[in-house]
């Protein structure tokens, strides 16, 4: 061979790029919603802001405990399912060549040469291969609680940070106006970027993140008008 050619995939970026996605668009839409509810009470500017940063912290922290008891449960499951088939493989090989062997016939494969690569493939890292083919398991999707969960507090943290400090620098009476535009263009860039990121359509991707958001300020601002208070 002249040289080596690696492919990267946009799959090998769904551990984090979900937890990263989901942790920013959350931090933006529930801050922003946050502090256009309070703002719509008429409540004062220190008041506000405070709600805004308790949310923050309070955000980032449930966000990282999610995600770390979430995908811990699925490597929890993924554990069991690998430590079952290793039983499996010891105490009866020869069912699970033939089991291996099969899934390569269906997806195609002649019984010969699906038993030939079943085989070779037993010989070489037998659990491996029923944890790839048979279990759907690979390294890129792998569960990573501690990844999972960072991610998703260190995105959550940025996200709510840019209403907050949009909210810090806006005169009492544009706090509304301002946080909402700002956010929704915030949302509409995080859309943009995570689409391009994940190989999908940009403007699918921005409306889509945008538009829910927007649902979501209009909701908590309706309810600081109606009752003068965020419930």
């Amino acid at each position: 061979m002249a040289g080596s050619h690696q492919e990267r995939h946009f799959a090998e970026r769904i551990g984090w790029l979900r937890a990263a996605v989901l942790g920013a668009n959350d931090g933006i839409v529930s801050t922003a919603s946050l502090l256009t509810g309070v703002a719509a009470a008429n409540a004062a500017r220190s008041d506000i802001l405070i709600s805004g940063l308790a949310g923050l912290v309070a955000g980032a922290m449930s966000m990282a405990a999610g995600e770390y008891v979430s995908v811990s449960s699925q490597s929890d499951t993924e554990q069991a399912d690998l430590a079952r088939e290793k039983k499996e493989l010891e105490t009866d090989p020869e069912f699970e060549l033939e089991e291996l062997a099969g899934i390569y016939i269906e997806r195609g494969l002649t019984v010969e040469l699906a038993t030939e690569v079943a085989k070779q493939l037993t010989a070489h890292d037998a659990l491996g291969a029923h944890a790839r083919d048979e279990l759907g398991l690979t390294e890129i999707h792998t569960a990573r609680p501690v990844q999972a969960a960072l991610s998703s507090a260190l995105t959550f943290a940025v996200g709510a940070a840019l209403p907050l400090v949009v909210a810090w620098f806006s005169p009492e009476k544009s706090i509304i106006s301002l946080v909402t535009v700002s956010s929704l263009a915030f949302l509409a860039l995080l859309g943009g970027l995570a689409a391009k990121a994940g190989g999908s359509g940009i403007l699918r991707g921005t409306l889509r993140v945008t538009i829910w958001g927007a649902l979501a300020m209009a909701a908590t601002a309706l309810v600081g008008y109606l009752f003068g208070a965020v419930v």
